[in-house]
């Protein structure tokens, strides 16, 4: 099975208008044209502020697959949200390897993206949060993303190298013990508490 790169996305910190309050952050990632740089902490020219829930070497880079985006736009649309615009762009998650063709139930924590020039591996599921809910303007969105199981995943860097959209990643098998749907599953049933 093997996912092909959409898009690699970055961001540097910015501004970002939270529950009434200024505060850092990098979700507005954007795609990058040629080949992105992919060390241990991430791609080059990106950034995270809160490395609790984003960075470090477990979570380095974010993939999400593109086809949860014709969710996103529904759901936008159905809230009066998306009057204007026809289409999110690549990086709208937060993510910085849009990705198609692998989605939450394909993959599991341990597996392996190889690429041409890279080796990730797979660690857990994205846990959105406040932040997320800004950038899509409502205040449901992280309830939504975790609710639909559609929050991609974080990698770690096992081979430092480049990548670049058009790349293909080959999927590779860990031990299959624990898969990102059933991380997101477990993690809605917390949610669905609050």
């Amino acid at each position: 099975m093997n996912a092909t790169v959409l898009s690699v996305c970055t961001s540097a910190a910015h501004n970002l208008r939270v529950g009434g309050r200024n505060t850092r952050s990098a979700i507005g990632k954007r795609a990058q044209v040629g080949a992105v740089d992919v060390a241990a902490l991430g791609l080059a020219g990106d950034e995270q502020v809160e490395l609790s829930l984003h960075g470090g070497l477990n979570q380095a880079v974010y993939a999400y697959p593109v086809e949860h985006y014709a969710f996103w736009q529904q759901r936008r649309k159905a809230l009066g949200l998306d009057l204007f615009e026809t289409d999110l762009p690549h990086g709208s998650m937060g993510e910085n390897l849009t990705i198609e063709g692998l989605l939450e139930h394909d993959v599991f924590v341990g597996d392996k993206l190889v690429g041409p020039n890279v080796v990730l591996r797979v660690t857990r599921v994205r846990q959105p949060c406040s932040k997320f809910n800004a950038v899509m303007g409502y205040a449901q969105a992280a309830k939504d993303m975790v609710a639909h199981a559609n929050c991609g995943f974080y990698l770690a860097v096992e081979q430092a190298g480049h990548i670049e959209a058009g790349d293909t990643l080959e999927l590779v098998p860990g031990a299959q013990e624990l898969s990102i749907a059933s991380q997101a599953t477990a993690m809605w049933a917390r949610y669905a508490k609050d």
